[in-house]
């Protein structure tokens, strides 16, 4: 099957090709087109899983020395004659990516696994030089569906709550936070999203054990009331888990973590990412609308789903402007949420978001 996408032409051949990605790769070349603009010395790209090649092709027809990289002799093949259908230049190598990357430097890598990156995590810290990015389709392990293979795969506790997407992305960013410091580097998430099954996060890399040390004081635990609905953070490593909601005293409780609480992504860097979409890709419209909510969203855990809380408070949604819109006249900040369409953020805690619209007679 032939498929043209984002200005490059390829065949897919018998390699994995997925189209409903294609907004995964428009967004990470409008995040490279960002990133080289704040670190021009950045040049050499890794594509780890090469496949057909369309996500390396496209990073080296946007300017990047690239590298294509597959363990599969089939589909480096594929990527090669791909790259010579556009008459692009780049490296295609026929290896497996851990022992790719322990053996050459990249100043950017690009980990997009079929199901979790963490086999691969090790060595892209180890050897890359500014940028990580990082895709991760196992989502049910990750929001705590799947809880022993999360354990398992990730070394922390997810818990499937109703911001399962939000403790996905956060998990993730904890094993990759702990990964790192290992090599003693620290991670600054600078663009994360969670789209549908997949779970997308880009890493700004800092050298040294200080950084490792400081990305790891952003790692604590979430406490969930699975009754009210309540929960609260708490910095540090050392768990201290709730006997009962404080709440509401319901001992329906759940703890995860450790979790990541820092940023999950730059609210300015966000803005330049938007500026550096192209109106002629696929994705344009919906890229676009993805990064307009996550340069607005609230920094800070853990997002609240509007229906869910109408669901449990007996009454019926508003739309959700005229709901942020009471939340913000009672006095508290309030954003949409990247994660889906009633998902939204606020620093007001579920017995104050009920006050605020029970006191403007929304609330029964």
């Amino acid at each position: 099957m032939r498929v043209r996408e984002g200005g490059v032409e390829i065949e897919t051949g018998e390699a994995f090709y997925n189209p409903d990605q294609e907004l995964n790769r428009d967004l990470t070349i409008a995040v490279l087109r960002a990133y080289r603009d704040r670190e021009p010395r950045a040049e050499r790209y890794l594509d780890a899983m090469g496949a057909s090649g369309i996500r390396g092709a496209r990073a080296a027809a946007d300017g990047w020395d690239a590298t294509l990289c597959d363990y599969k002799a089939e589909n480096a093949e594929l990527c090669r004659a791909n790259l010579e259908r556009n008459g692009l230049d780049g490296a295609v190598v026929n290896r497996d990516a851990n022992a790719l990357l322990h053996e050459e430097l990249f100043d950017v890598v690009d980990l997009d696994p079929y199901g979790t990156p963490i086999p691969f995590a090790d060595a892209a810290f180890a050897n890359a030089r500014n940028m990580v990015c990082v895709t991760a389709t196992d989502t049910a392990p990750l929001c705590g569906a799947h809880f022993d293979s999360g354990v398992r795969k990730y070394s922390a506790v997810p818990q499937n709550t109703d911001y399962h997407p939000e403790m996905g992305l956060r998990i993730l960013l904890s094993a990759l936070a702990r990964t790192a410091a290992r090599y003693d580097v620290g991670i600054v998430p600078v663009f994360s999203h969670v789209t549908r099954h997949y779970v997308r996060t880009y890493l700004d890399l800092e050298h040294s054990a200080t950084d490792g040390n400081r990305a790891i004081d952003e790692l604590g635990y979430l406490d969930h009331c699975e009754d009210c609905l309540h929960r609260e953070a708490t910095e540090g490593m050392i768990a201290d888990p709730w006997e009962a909601c404080p709440l509401c005293g319901s001992e329906r409780v759940l703890t995860a973590g450790p979790v990541w609480l820092g940023p999950t992504h730059d609210r300015g860097f966000a803005e330049r990412v938007g500026e550096a979409i192209d109106e002629e890709w696929g994705s344009a419209k919906r890229a676009g609308r993805l990064v307009e909510t996550l340069s607005e969203e609230l920094d800070r855990p853990t997002h609240y789903d509007h229906h869910r809380l109408c669901k449990e408070w007996g009454r019926p949604a508003e739309s959700m402007d005229e709901f942020l819109g009471t939340l913000r006249e009672a006095g508290f900040e309030a954003s949409r949420a990247h994660y889906h369409g009633t998902a939204f953020k606020t620093p007001a805690t579920v017995r104050e978001i009920r006050e605020a619209v029970g006191a403007a007679g929304a609330c029964e």
